[in-house]
């Protein structure tokens, strides 16, 4: 029987990162689930699922990765995971939302409050605050979960909240 865990990695953004760190934690014969890697203002934000194989510690794989050069600065966390093995309903995405337009303070706020009265579950989200001629620009995308008899009303609903706020809304269903 394998033991789940949750490992997170804060570092200084380089080329070669993801590759060194799942290298690794593939030759101790982990296999990674849900992994979600995202770069904050130049740093890196790791975070994964990993399945330990027996006779691999939580320990082991925190020694291991700290001896890795590119992370050794890192605030590293290996720790048992001890929720969901596998996906829900809530996780499998059927939109994905992209939002633009000129940014202001509560932007993902209003959005996503129009998400809860339909069931409606963010899975993943990203914004940048990108720089353009006319100042910042947003950038918002989401995947989101909502069920088919909720779903047109749902998009409908974000893509009107969008406009309120002087933003471009576009959506696609997925799968």
């Amino acid at each position: 029987m394998s033991t789940s865990a949750l490992i997170t990695i804060e570092c200084a953004d380089h080329p070669g990162l993801i590759a060194e760190v799942t290298g690794r934690l593939f030759d101790l014969g982990i296999n990674l689930g849900d992994t979600s890697f995202a770069v904050l203002n130049g740093n890196a934000e790791f975070s994964m699922v990993a399945g330990l194989p027996r006779g691999i510690a939580l320990t082991d794989v925190d020694k291991e990765l700290r001896s890795l050069p590119q992370i050794k600065d890192a605030k590293l966390s290996v720790v048992p995971f001890t929720y969901n093995a596998v996906n829900t309903d809530q996780e499998h995405v059927t939109h994905r939302v992209e939002i633009t337009g000129d940014d202001s303070p509560g932007l993902i706020a209003r959005l996503s409050e129009a998400l809860p009265k339909f069931g409606a579950n963010i899975v993943r989200l990203n914004s940048e605050s990108v720089p353009s001629n006319s100042g910042a620009r947003f950038l918002l995308t989401m995947a989101i979960a909502v069920s088919p008899a909720k779903a047109a009303t749902c998009m409908a609903t974000v893509a009107n909240t969008a406009s309120q706020l002087n933003l471009k809304c576009h959506w696609q269903q997925v799968g």
